[in-house]
């Protein structure tokens, strides 16, 4: 089932040459995915993205158990000091550090998956399961489109709404998401422009709602674009809200600060229906190993951060989306 990254590349060029459906995904690393045509007709892989797929319906379930144990703050803190070295050489100016924690349920990866509600989900049988609210890239009718994602606030906290778009470090990050991301598709689109900046969106969690902010990106692809689509979606990889700017050094630090890879949390999977394609971001990550469960979860990190409150952030994203 798993191949190389280039193996894919290949595979969705000659898709859309030839216009036939396919399901995809690359790890963040880039050294490994999977590539199904017609992937309507298997049911290994079971997915859904914005309503569409094998995997769209979804069911009611029971009362579950969630214990997330995430790691002790000093070691957080350890490897966001070396992510804030970095930083303050100007070596990166965003970087995205994430954490990995031990979670304990009952319910199996296929549980999860037939059970949550998002705008994009995937369940790979003895890897992972994942329940995004982030889009990378939608590409239909000559148009490319991205909205990256950064800035959550537990929805309870009062003014919640206000606090977050007012909030200056939130603002900064955000706005340097946009501008790495709007320079990506400037690689592969023309006319490229920033349709909607900073909204909200809602998430209900088993553990209370959550805001979080985004924008809208938008460019015009070239007119041979489906002949090229994988050479093209590769141009913008690894997706920039989940590793930083500028990609190659912040890659680097990221790599350095986690010591482990990522594998395909954070990497990016998508469907293409033999006229457009819409693809995520790989967040909202529980992987299974030998060891058990573990939830993946992480933010940006910029030189106004304070630790606490990102050790806050990164463990307020260990959740399940249903109640």
């Amino acid at each position: 089932m798993f191949t190389s990254c280039n193996t894919i590349k290949r595979s969705m060029d000659a898709a859309g040459r030839t216009k036939t459906p396919f399901l995809f995904g690359v790890d963040f690393e880039l050294s490994e995915g999977f590539f199904i045509e017609n992937p309507l007709q298997q049911s290994e892989i079971l997915f859904d993205m914005e309503g569409t797929g094998n995997g769209a319906e979804t069911a009611e379930g029971g009362s579950f158990t969630f214990v997330a144990s995430p790691e002790e703050y000093s070691r957080y803190a350890r490897r966001f000091s070396h992510v804030m070295e970095g930083l303050r050489y100007g070596n990166s100016f965003l970087t995205n550090l994430t954490i990995r924690t031990p979670v304990a349920t009952g319910l199996s990866l296929k549980e999860v998956f037939l059970r949550s509600r998002a705008k994009y989900r995937l369940y790979v049988p003895g890897r992972f399961v994942c329940f995004s609210p982030e889009r990378f890239v939608r590409i239909d009718k000559g148009r490319v489109f991205s909205h990256p994602m950064k800035g959550t606030i537990d929805a309870s906290v009062e003014n919640a709404e206000e606090t977050i778009l007012n909030d200056y470090k939130e603002k900064a990050e955000h706005s340097t998401i946009v501008d790495l991301i709007r320079n990506d598709i400037s690689r592969i689109a023309m006319k490229v422009r920033v349709n909607r900046f900073r909204y909200i969106d809602r998430v209900e969690t088993n553990d209370g709602a959550i805001l979080q902010v985004s924008s809208e990106i938008e460019g015009t692809l070239p007119g041979d674009y489906l002949e090229n689509l994988g050479t093209l979606f590769f141009e913008l990889l690894p997706a920039g809200s989940v590793s930083g700017a500028p990609k190659e050094a912040t890659v680097a630090i990221i790599r350095e600060a986690e010591q482990e890879p990522r594998g395909f949390y954070t990497g990016v999977a998508g469907y293409f229906d033999g006229t457009g394609l819409d693809s995520c971001v790989l967040i909202r990550y529980i992987e299974q190993t030998e060891g058990g469960f573990y939830f993946r979860s992480g933010g940006g990190i910029t030189v106004n951060s304070e630790c606490e409150k990102e050790y806050a952030e990164a463990v307020r994203k260990i959740y399940l989306p249903f109640t």
